[in-house]
């Protein structure tokens, strides 16, 4: 397919996103298997686009001046991808399968619209209700950093230190361009271009050894900050897939208890294969049965409970685009009830002396700072780990991380804007050892 063929193709899609109102991988997918005869390049090359409009989707028809399906993508080429009007024009010719050519209209808008007087969540590029939220975080900073949410996440693996090295991994990896991460002492990042690839990581010896695994910096910082030790019992409540169980095993290097569980069973299926590639042997997965406390025996005995809780996946924005459009307000307060429940639960299995480390991926105050006080309220005999102490895990990197990082009396909260990560929120909890 020809660049302007696959303009045509992403307008296409985006027409069928916004009409059908399905999620945007079920749109490219189906427009996938309608059209066989496009590559795997071509497929590749239309989905960028899609994404890249989902993440200028209120800015792109703001500079516009009009919503249509061309039109973002036409704002989206100058707002996200920095094409001048000439190579537009020269794709939107009107020829076989390309777009028809620029209107007047267009070639005005483009000429003497911009986004210098577009309110914050125009120019930011998320929903209006969603203003107050991101003020009460980040003040008049709130543009600049959901911009930062809206652009293209980068590839990041962590090195397994169970199996491999980050110099043996980098070495590699060398044909990927990989490179070290910023913040984590093991994660490696490959930078990836707008209608780039997938560089197919799950077919590298590495990944298939269990020497790599695909995790965001940011999961691999809040895992960091948990402060796991050798010897130390350790629950993983809401485990999920397992990214942050194999992070914490690694941090145990196979010493002590790892115990990982999740209220959804079905979260867990690919964590058995995943602990298994890694090279894991003290890890046990308890899967729930029907009402029947898969912790019922555990009794006020982890040295360390991690949350990885519920949210609103308002700091992934980047890897899912099209979800920030696709969320209500009702789902924050469900999220906030959940995240809550989850809170309650680990309380009777920490030690005293123990700890909850609480990670959200989101950078909402109401499911993080204001989740912690409220915790904190139920629960006196918990106190917040002076964020201060837990960043010297980073121990070289602590100061200036502690510089770009938001800080606040409840932990540190991680973006896209200030950190070059996923947007992570993570918070210490301490239970108090009371004298006799």
């Amino acid at each position: 397919m020809t660049p302007a063929a696959r303009l045509s193709a992403a307008i296409e899609v985006i027409n069928t996103i916004e009409k059908d109102r399905v999620p945007a991988a079920k749109a490219l997918k189906e427009w996938g298997t309608a059209h066989r005869f496009a590559g795997s390049g071509d497929r590749a090359a239309i989905a960028g686009l899609v994404w890249d409009v989902l993440r200028r989707y209120a800015s792109s028809a703001f500079l516009m001046d009009s919503d249509s399906a061309r039109a973002r993508l036409i704002g989206m080429l100058r707002l996200e991808r920095n094409m001048d009007t000439a190579t537009m024009a020269a794709m939107f010719d009107g020829s076989r399968f390309a777009p028809e050519p620029l209107t007047e209209a267009e070639q005005a808008a483009l000429a003497s619209r911009s986004l210098k007087d577009a309110p914050a969540a125009i120019a930011g590029d998320y929903p209006e209700w969603l203003d107050s939220h991101l003020a009460k975080i980040f003040g008049d900073d709130r543009a600049a950093e959901a911009v930062a949410m809206a652009s293209r996440a980068p590839l990041d693996l962590r090195v397994n230190t169970l199996k491999s090295s980050r110099d043996k991994v980098l070495k590699a990896l060398a044909h990927l361009h990989a490179k070290p991460t910023q913040w984590s002492p093991n994660g490696l990042r490959i930078a990836l271009s707008a209608d780039a690839r997938n560089p197919g990581i799950q077919a590298e010896e590495d990944f298939i050894k269990g020497g790599v695994e695909v995790q965001d910096e940011g999961s691999q910082i809040a895992a960091l900050l948990t402060a796991a030790k050798p010897g130390e019992q350790v629950i993983d409540l809401c485990a999920g897939a397992g990214g942050k169980t194999l992070a914490l095993a690694a941090m145990m290097q196979g010493k002590g208890r790892l115990i990982a569980t999740d209220s959804e069973k079905r979260q867990l299926v690919p964590i058995h294969e995943r602990l298994s590639r890694a090279g894991v042997h003290n890890a046990e997965i308890r899967t729930p049965k029907g009402e029947a406390d898969p912790l019922a025996d555990i009794s006020a005995t982890a040295d360390l409970v991690v949350i990885d809780a519920p949210c609103t996946g308002t700091g992934t924005w980047r890897r899912n685009p099209d979800a920030k459009w696709r969320m209500r307000p009702g789902a924050l307060e469900i999220r906030l009830k959940d995240q809550a429940e989850v809170l309650e639960r680990a309380v009777p299995l920490v030690k005293a002396g123990g700890r909850i480390a609480y990670i959200t991926c989101s950078v909402l105050s109401e499911e993080n700072g204001a989740q912690v006080r409220a915790f904190i309220g139920r629960h006196p005999e918990f106190a917040v780990v002076p964020p201060e102490q837990t960043a010297s895990v980073l121990w070289d990197k602590a100061e200036a991380f502690a510089a770009a990082a938001m800080q606040s009396p409840e932990g540190w909260l991680m973006t896209p804007r200030r950190t070059g990560t996923d947007g992570f929120f993570v918070s210490v909890l301490r239970r108090v050892v009371r004298e006799a």
